[in-house]
């Protein structure tokens, strides 16, 4: 599993910036970055290199943050990769709650992030599958 901070935030022009500056000067790095929005507010998702420093940073600027655990998978990086674990995990009825892709991937391998109706599930079915979830160390995150 690895740590992934969700910030609330109001739909304002410049939030999103204000957010990354504070990150930046905290010296926070950016993994992974999802926003979702409706007209008064979004969620902005996102996987640091280092989650306390991060939550410091943006207490500073007023932001509500919460921390989950997510899961980082490893696909082939290749057409069809996704669509077939998607299909495993429909077929398995663990439903996604939300998803979304790593900046970085390696020479073989994406890199997806998940958050599921069933962890424990979702790690057997990844398991016995033969997929790899990537560890936070890996991608260095602490």
């Amino acid at each position: 599993m690895v740590l992934q901070l969700s910030v609330f935030l109001q739909n304002k022009s410049g939030k999103v910036a204000s957010i990354t500056r504070a990150l930046y000067e905290a010296g926070i790095d950016l993994r992974a970055l999802s926003i979702a929005d409706t007209a008064d507010f979004g969620i902005l998702r996102m996987l640091v290199s280092n989650v306390q420093t991060a939550k410091e940073a943006l207490a500073k600027q007023n932001c509500i943050v919460s921390v989950n655990e997510v899961t980082v998978v490893a696909l082939p990086d290749e057409p069809g990769s996704l669509a077939k674990l998607l299909a495993l995990l429909a077929e398995k009825g663990i439903d996604i709650e939300y998803m979304y892709s790593l900046f970085e991937h390696d020479e073989t391998d994406a890199y997806m992030v998940f958050r599921v109706s069933d962890g424990k599930r979702f790690h057997e079915v990844l398991s016995a599958n033969g997929i790899q979830a990537v560890s936070a160390e890996k991608l260095g995150l602490q």
